[in-house]
């Protein structure tokens, strides 16, 4: 009885608890056109150009995780770099929601 009332208690407690955001793979799918990531990646980010990585069908977090370590600096890249760089928070979210659809 005690540990069904702990589990219903931090069931209930939980439910406060704000989701991580979760991005729009529409607004990310105009993004990655209008920034001109196709150019590189190709379309729906699954046909790139030699010595660019596929990124279409990887997991969102996997997608928000490197777009934020070129922004911040943490990863370098000559060109990843400055355009990540112009993205913000919504962007990158909505680009991985995107790219992880593909």
């Amino acid at each position: 009885m005690k540990k069904a009332l702990i589990v219903t208690t931090l069931t209930l407690c939980s439910l406060g608890l704000s989701p991580l955001q979760a991005g729009d793979a529409d607004v990310g799918a105009n993004t990655f056109n209008s920034r001109g990531c196709v150019g590189c990646h190709g379309a729906s980010g699954k046909k790139p150009i030699a010595n660019y990585p596929v990124i279409g069908g990887k997991p969102a977090e996997f997608i928000s995780g490197e777009l934020n370590k070129f922004r911040s600096g943490e990863r370098q890249n000559p060109i990843m770099g400055p355009m990540a760089a112009g993205l913000n928070d919504a962007d990158v979210e909505n680009l991985a929601a995107y790219l992880a659809t593909q």
